[in-house]
This record gives C-alpha cells, sequence and structure tokens, in this order.
C-alpha cells in the first residue's frame, strides 16, 4: 500500500513539475552558450597562459562578442585533426582559432574573413637555408591538418614539396620546434603569425622565418554548414566591435594588427566613391569652363 501511495505522490510531482516547468524552458532559451574549438597549443590566437586560462586573439574576441549578447562562452579545447568530427556532432558550436578559409570555401558555413595570413617557412638562422629552393632534399614538418600542410599538397607547390626530403606531420607546434631544435627537422611549415609569436617567446636570433611565402591567405569563423543564423549573429557583433574600435585593441596586444583585414572592401569601396566624385566635380568644372569659352 505504501509503494502505491509513493507512486502516485510521484506521479503528482512529475505533472506539477511539467507544468511549471515550461516556464524554466523558455526562459532557459533566452541564455545561449557558445562553445568554440580551437587548438590549445595555437597562440597567440588560442593558448594557455601562465595562469592557466584560455587566451588569445581569437578567444578574447569571441568572449566580448559573448559578453555583448549575454551569452555564455565555453572555450573546448580541440585536437585539430577532429575538428570536423566535432562540429559535425553539435559538440562545438564552431571553429574560431587561426582557421584559413582559402580552400574549404565550401566545408563550412563561414564569416567575412577578418585577418591577411601567410604560410611561411622557419628555419635555424645558421642553417645556410635562405629561400623556398634551398629546402630541396631537406627534412620538412608541419602541423597535421594544418592549412600549411593544405598548402604544401596544392598544385601550386607540388614541385617544392616534391623537393623535400621528407614531410613530416606533428600534432602541434612546440612539437615541430622541439624536432628543428635536435636537428631532426630542417624547417617548419606554419602560419606566420604563430611563427612570430614562436619566436618571439624563444632564444633571439636564434631562427628566421624565410621571405618567400609558401602562400597568402585569410582566417575567418567556420560554422557547420548551413547554421547561417548563427553566423550571422556572431559576425553582426565581431563588426560592431571593430566600429568601436576594440578589435583594433585586441590586434594590438596580440600583435597581429598588421594582419587585420575587416573593413578594408568597405575602405575601398568608399575610396573608389571619393575618387568618382572627384571625377564628375573634375569634369562638371571641365563643362563650365567650356561652356564660359563658348559663351565669349
Amino acid at each position: 500500500m505504501k509503494k502505491r501511495s509513493l507512486a502516485v505522490l510521484m506521479a503528482g510531482v512529475m505533472a506539477a513539475s511539467m507544468m511549471t516547468g515550461v516556464v524554466s524552458v523558455y526562459a532557459d532559451a533566452d541564455s545561449k552558450t557558445l562553445t568554440v574549438g580551437f587548438d590549445a597549443e595555437y597562440p597567440p590566437f588560442g593558448y594557455k597562459d601562465d595562469n592557466g586560462d584560455y587566451v588569445g586573439f581569437d578567444l578574447d574576441l569571441a568572449q566580448k562578442v559573448c559578453d555583448n549578447l549575454g551569452w555564455e562562452l565555453v572555450k573546448k579545447p580541440i585536437n585539430w585533426d577532429s575538428k570536423d568530427m566535432e562540429l559535425n556532432s553539435g559538440s562545438i558550436d564552431c571553429i574560431w582559432n587561426g582557421f584559413t578559409i582559402n580552400g574549404r570555401e565550401d566545408d563550412y558555413t563561414w564569416s567575412d574573413p577578418y585577418l591577411n595570413n601567410e604560410q611561411v617557412m622557419v628555419v635555424a638562422a645558421d642553417s645556410k637555408i635562405e629561400k623556398l629552393d634551398d629546402l630541396a632534399g631537406k627534412n620538412v614538418v608541419v602541423q597535421a591538418a594544418s592549412a600549411a600542410l593544405d598548402a604544401l599538397n596544392s598544385d601550386d607547390n607540388k614541385d617544392l614539396t616534391a623537393s623535400f626530403g621528407s614531410l613530416t606531420e606533428n600534432p602541434d607546434y612546440n612539437t615541430a620546434f622541439m624536432n628543428l631544435d635536435s636537428g631532426a627537422a630542417d624547417a617548419i611549415a606554419v602560419d606566420i603569425g604563430v611563427a612570430k609569436y614562436q619566436l618571439s617567446q624563444r632564444e633571439e636570433g636564434k631562427y628566421v622565418i624565410l621571405d618567400e611565402p609558401i602562400q597568402s591567405e585569410q582566417y575567418g569563423i567556420g560554422f557547420k554548414k548551413g547554421n547561417d543564423e548563427l553566423k550571422d549573429t556572431v559576425w553582426a557583433e565581431v563588426l560592431k566591435l571593430y566600429d568601436a574600435g576594440e578589435v583594433d585593441k585586441l590586434a594590438e596586444k596580440y600583435e597581429v594588427a598588421d594582419m587585420l583585414c575587416i573593413g578594408s572592401d568597405d575602405e575601398e569601396s568608399a575610396d573608389k566613391k571619393d575618387d568618382a566624385a572627384e571625377e564628375d566635380t573634375s569634369e562638371a568644372e571641365t563643362s563650365e569652363e567650356d561652356t564660359a569659352e563658348d559663351a565669349e
């Protein structure tokens, strides 16, 4: 009898909770969580600082976006070569971490580009390697599933890559620099922003970046294919932060200011409009002068 009474009581509690729970369900819908997937060893875009916190240009920008929208930001470190599985499974909402658009245009729903980037080679300063042709027969390392690897495997660089003695994929760039230090590798293919940061954290003058880039490209925020609504919401907030000067501040902090390309199209468009206006004014003045001469 007691068991039956308990069952009736529990049923009543569940029914009541279902009736009152409707309000809390819809209230929760107003607080959005944005889960960003990133490589935790990819400074200056995403990495762990001395306090054990995940920081970086991209992560700090994502935090500002979430703060302004009243959303919670969840920073989720991922294995870079598992990024597509993480995104497609829904365990992350976007990939925001020095993520190259070029060559992946049709694989994701992209924001507009926000940073210009180059893939470059880093070598030891005393290696006597001064240009890409000098890499013939050399051992080159690159991060697995990276844009640098894609660049080396592209048709544009097939002759260069074929000239290497070997091309080895490393899980991260700390491992790559260990291989360079030990002599197991002669060069590292890497994004220029990452290269500059890594060199700034290591012995001064020990490494150099070759002047000749492997490839030029742009960074964007990658969302699951078809998720235009989330992309539009996030990107609109990035543009507001750019207009407020917040993006420039972060770019200066993380020393990527020279890579920024947000608003460049608008500036070019404005310059073209100014040039067109000047041409129209000049033509009008010429026309008035011609009219005056005809009248004389």
